[in-house]
């Protein structure tokens, strides 16, 4: 059987079509299915809110300087933070 090149052509565009079609109507349900869960999840974690524990501003610096002396392999006595700033 001789196919000609438009019909291929027609064939294999039709086929990504049919296949991205149906990854289309997948990834919709799974969403939906899984955003039901989440939705959930989210309402109950809303429903009761823990209070945020207070910061101790030593605590940080203390934990930020220690950090910043192990990356750079360094004593923390030899780094100083003047300033912290909430981004």
């Amino acid at each position: 059987m001789d196919y000609s090149i438009i019909f291929v052509c027609l064939m294999g565009m039709g086929t990504v079509f049919f296949g991205l079609v149906c990854l289309i109507v997948l990834t919709t349900l799974l969403g939906r299915i899984c955003g039901r869960k989440q939705q959930a999840v989210t309402t109950a974690a809303i429903s009761a809110p823990a209070a945020a524990p207070a910061v101790n501003q030593q605590e940080l610096i203390a934990a930020i300087s220690a950090a910043i002396a192990e990356d750079l392999g360094t004593d923390i006595t030899g780094i100083r933070i003047l300033s912290v700033k909430k981004l």
